[in-house]
């Protein structure tokens, strides 16, 4: 996670808006920083997440109990939560 990002704050956003365990949120969001970790830059310095490759590694992990829906929605709203405080954005 990025200094700039108050991890508390969006596992408390998450968790507002899915009812989801924080436990179970913040294990996703580990795996996710470990998979965004240990991609390739490309030439320009630049990594590109493939976010069904990112979902398939986050679900491969023995710990992750939650469904394929239950971690996309996690995934979608952390998203939600970096680009309203300007520090995310889709590159098309």
């Amino acid at each position: 996670m990025s200094d700039q990002v108050n991890e508390q704050e969006l596992v408390a956003y998450i968790s507002e808006r899915t009812k989801l365990n924080i436990k179970d949120i913040q294990l996703v969001l580990k795996h996710e920083q470990t998979f965004i970790n240990n991609a390739q830059e490309d030439k320009k310095g630049e990594v590109d997440i493939d976010s069904d490759e990112l979902v398939d590694y986050i679900l491969s992990k023995r710990d992750v109990a939650l469904d394929e829906l239950k971690v996309e929605e996690i995934l979608d709203l952390e998203m939600e939560y970096l680009m309203d405080k300007g520090l995310a954005g889709y590159i098309d």
